[in-house]
């Protein structure tokens, strides 16, 4: 059945991991019929987590897409992870959706997924819903993590689904609705509404005043003390939704199925529409502003927000369309590239489920398969209006690692299945680093690159582990010093004859500089050449422990030749012997790499970070305000010191924090630190000697 943009509603579940997410949205499937069976987290049998790695972690990693009908409307609903390792998901999902429904535990309180899913929404002007899951667990408390709710978000959050504990049970009150309801399985039994008592009042006080805001006259009637009608409260609601300056508040169990079809009638009822929150602003070719207006008789627009880069089933591009009616015989072009999109078949997607759809309406949400070079945020447009949706900035890798490869001959495999990976995931990063020999692979966290690892084994059945990365370092020297470099071969006929007098010193003009200062011809100007670039090939390897030297100046001073057995190859060898008796007694050192810090955390670890900057040697420049109330602190660090600073962050911050790490420059290596640098180094060039 197709859907018109005004009976759709785009959902991302969103919350702390473990909060409920995934069993929400499997008890809304299973209460509309979407499916015969109520699957558990703890089985690994959930629509939304189809995933063989999810099934076995019990968690999701990627976004998932779960749509449902329900009264009259189509909702899909987003499932996104709740690990901070795979927030990727919740940063395609928000992209997608007109609302966030983020999910708080009765049990556990207000977490830092549940805030990170709250401004996330926040920053992106969408809708928001808050689920108190586990209602009936154990040590459940709805009143006090409403009260949690309050102090951290302020007076928008409204109650409008409230648990009431009576003798006979507890009930659950839409006070919208003005209705009560018990709950025995997926069966719901409309009951009298109870006697409310003191903190019960306090709830009906704070829907009331949350409505009044909206609306003059409402604020009017709600000082002078009369009661909001039904539709003035729900509109009162939903109008304050749209605007932001509501977020409704509803509870339930779902793996008890108690509260589901209540909150699938708050989300229908109070949730805006894709006809009313779908439409945005993009840019033409020429980088004006275009309204889009999500209206299925305007010219086409959708947008990419998810890529699934299958070996069996193919490249599958999730998309919202945001605009028009799309076809498998749509002509579309692709903003970004400015070619046209050759289209596959389209499909609906329910988990792991497809079912063929015939077209894509404005506001919907469904898969194009194999779009041959279409990416995640990408716009795809009718050729006749070509504009450019805003492209999504998602989290950037911290964490690196060097790939070993198990079975000898798989190298050459791991560069063509990361680049299958990385079209699904943009916060996966891989390269190949040719000074250290070594492959290299960046991610979220531990969890994100352990399951890449899983996923190399599973789907392109290459084998990996993965160790620290070696640093690249650097050489220099410290003093100037002049050396003799001589070549002399005789081996019958024409000889080799080369002699070269050259001073190296340090500078700051660049990584190595090459002068001439000879005088009388003693070195012909044609065999210049030779030994400059002899020079340059031997800094490709210092004198401590093999690594380029930078920061080097050589000038070529004075020498002789043989006008019979001089040549170039002579002079290229007389300038190497040179640097190699020279670099030794002009001070040599190691340089290491060090990168700018800038680390976001909230004011309680200010100084916890500012002691472990310290700590790994690094030097604190600053700090100033951030967003959400935290503190950016700003320090140059040595790389080496950076590689587990991902996991400490995220273990001192429970997640609160993050951070950027760019290469900034290179600086002398402490002396007491070079001995082991110059070990690891030796041990490295007899690896690859044995290798080879």
């Amino acid at each position: 059945m197709n859907y018109t943009s005004d009976h759709i509603r785009n959902v991302l579940v969103a919350g702390h991991s473990g909060a409920g997410k995934t069993s929400l949205i499997e008890a809304m499937v299973y209460v509309t019929k979407g499916s015969d069976r109520l699957g558990r987290v703890e089985d690994g049998n959930t629509v939304s987590d189809f995933d063989p790695e999810e099934a076995k972690r019990r968690a999701s990693l990627s976004l998932a897409v779960a749509p449902v009908e329900y009264d009259g409307v189509k909702i899909n609903l987003l499932d996104a992870p709740g690990l901070f390792d795979f927030e990727l998901g919740m940063h395609e999902g928000v992209r997608a959706a007109e609302s966030v429904l983020i999910t708080v535990s009765a049990r556990s309180g207000l977490t830092v997924g549940a805030q990170k899913a709250y401004q996330l929404a926040l920053k992106n002007n969408k809708s928001r819903m808050i689920y108190i899951s586990k209602i009936d667990a154990e040590h459940a408390d709805f009143y006090k993590v409403f009260e949690e709710l309050k102090a951290a978000f302020g007076p928008s959050v409204c109650p409008v689904v409230v648990p009431v504990e009576q003798a006979g049970g507890r009930i659950f009150v839409n006070m919208i609705e003005n209705k009560a309801y018990s709950f025995a399985g997926d069966t719901r039994r409309e009951v009298p509404l109870p006697k409310y008592g003191h903190r019960e009042d306090g709830l009906v006080e704070a829907m009331r005043e949350a409505v009044a805001e909206t609306d003059d006259a409402l604020m009017e009637k709600f000082f002078e003390g009369e009661p909001f009608t039904r539709e003035e409260l729900i509109n009162g609601v939903r109008a304050g939704v749209k605007a932001g300056t509501i977020t409704p508040v509803v509870c339930g169990s779902s793996t008890a199925l108690v509260g589901t079809r209540m909150v699938l009638d708050c989300i229908k009822e109070l949730l805006p529409s894709a006809a009313r929150g779908a439409g945005c602003t993009a840019e033409d070719r020429d980088g004006n502003e275009v309204e889009i207006a999500c209206d299925a008789a305007a010219p086409l627009c959708a947008y990419v927000f998810k890529t699934v880069a299958d070996p069996f089933v193919g490249k599958m591009s999730y998309v919202k369309i945001v605009s028009g009616t799309l076809k498998s015989d749509t002509p579309v072009v692709n903003s970004r590239t400015g070619e046209p999109e050759r289209m596959g078949k389209l499909v609906f997607v329910k988990g792991k489920k497809q079912t063929d759809a015939a077209e894509l309406a404005a506001g919907d949400i469904g898969v194009a398969t194999k779009l041959p070079t279409a990416q995640t945020g990408d716009t795809l447009c009718a050729p006749g209006r070509v504009v450019t949706l805003p492209r999504p900035a998602f989290p950037k890798p911290t964490l690196t690692m060097a790939i070993k490869v198990k079975q000898k001959g798989d190298e050459s495999k791991i560069s063509g299945a990361l680049q299958r990976l990385m079209e699904e995931d943009p916060t996966l990063q891989y390269s190949v680093n040719t000074e250290t020999v070594q492959q290299i692979i960046s991610g979220l966290g531990e969890q994100h690159l352990d399951v890449i690892c899983a996923r190399l084994k599973n789907k392109f059945g290459v084998e990996i582990t993965l160790t620290e990365p070696r640093i690249a370092y650097r050489e220099s020297i410290g003093k100037k010093c002049k050396a003799q470099g001589r070549h002399k071969k005789q081996t019958g006929g024409h000889g080799q004859f080369g002699d070269v007098w050259i001073e190296f010193e340090p500078t700051s003009e660049g990584d190595f500089v090459f002068a001439e200062n000879v005088f009388g011809g003693s070195v012909p100007k044609n065999y210049f050449p030779a030994v400059e670039k002899g020079l340059q090939e031997a800094v490709r390897h210092g004198v401590l422990a093999g690594y380029p030297v930078v920061g080097l100046k050589a000038t070529l001073l004075d020498g002789s030749y043989h006008p019979v057995d001089s040549s170039e190859m002579a002079f290229k060898m007389a300038a190497k012997l040179a640097y190699k008796a020279a670099l030794p007694e002009a001070n040599p050192v190691l340089l290491e790499p060090i990168g700018n810090l800038m680390a976001t955390v909230p004011n309680d670890v200010m100084g916890d970070i500012m002691g472990e900057v310290t700590k790994r040697r690094g030097r604190v420049l600053g700090m100033h305000p951030a967003e959400d109330g935290q503190q950016t602190i700003e320090a140059d660090v040595p790389l080496s010191e950076m590689h587990d600073f991902t996991t400490y962050l995220r273990q001192l911050t429970q997640g609160r924090g993050s951070f950027t790490f760019e290469f900034t420059r290179y600086e002398t290596l402490p002396s007491n630190l070079e001995a082991k640098v110059i070990e690891e180094a030796k041990k490295f060039i007899d690896m690859k000697d044995d290798e080879e």
